[in-house]
């Protein structure tokens, strides 16, 4: 069954086209990433898919219903997303306790202080970081409070915008190791951007490569082992990926 449907998706920002003709499926439980050099459409995507950019044309789906322009609730609890820049996810003012149980309050969804501490325990902090503020934690530790905010209305679908490329190469794995694990217990589906194509290797079995806002190849993960790819800038992403 088919977790994220996109056919022919074109997004603009401000009237000027940005992504064009984007068309791939993600089946239940898969981890498909979205590779390609910057500024080649790979969050817009993202933010087209969690409702931040509105201006898109073509046809969307999450968990087979139809996503439209407006705000839906119901999507919104089943599809979070995780941002790339753990410094600036988190608000400087707010506790741990006050962003995890933000959700809560919106969604009128009980138990806040049980639901908060078997968050923090699944992401590996204990509770002594609850009533921390952002300013107080490591850069992963404020990505793995990032991601139980994302876990706390207990999604189908998460879009992960590059998630560890801010972090020290030693959190880094941490932190997708965290992901793995994840998945593996909630049977999460992943959609995820990166341009780091070892991460790739890592955590997904098939990805789209990008290129100046178009999808020029759909190929499975194992390609990044033997560099089978068919098209031309697909092969210079690996090679370049291959010399880094």
């Amino acid at each position: 069954m088919t977790a994220i449907s996109l056919n022919n998706l074109d997004i603009a920002y401000n009237g000027q086209r940005v992504v064009e003709g984007v068309s791939f499926d993600v089946a239940r439980g898969e981890s498909f990433a979205l590779v390609g050099e910057s500024g080649s459409g790979k969050s817009t995507v993202l933010k087209a898919i969690s409702g931040l950019a509105p201006e898109w044309t073509g046809k969307m789906s999450l968990l087979g219903r139809p996503r439209s322009h407006r705000p839906d609730r119901d999507l919104a609890r089943q599809c979070q997303m995780v941002f790339q820049d753990p410094y600036g996810a988190l608000h400087p003012r707010k506790t741990v306790d006050a962003v995890l149980s933000e959700p809560l309050t919106i969604h009128r969804i009980g138990d806040r202080d049980t639901k908060v501490e078997q968050a923090l325990a699944d992401v590996g902090l204990d509770r002594r970081f609850r009533f921390r503020y952002p300013h107080q934690l490591s850069g992963g530790q404020r990505q793995r409070v990032a991601i139980a905010r994302a876990l706390m209305l207990e999604p189908q679908v998460m879009l992960l915008d590059e998630p560890t490329s801010a972090l020290d190469v030693s959190v880094q794995a941490e932190i997708l190791n965290l992901l793995k694990r994840l998945r593996r217990e909630r049977g999460l589906t992943y959609l995820m951007v990166t341009h780091n194509l070892p991460v790739v290797s890592f955590l997904c079995e098939r990805m789209a490569v990008m290129h100046k806002g178009r999808i020029v190849e759909i190929a499975p993960a194992n390609a990044l082992h033997d560099g089978a790819f068919t098209t031309p800038y697909a092969r210079a992403l690996y090679a370049a990926s291959e010399g880094a």
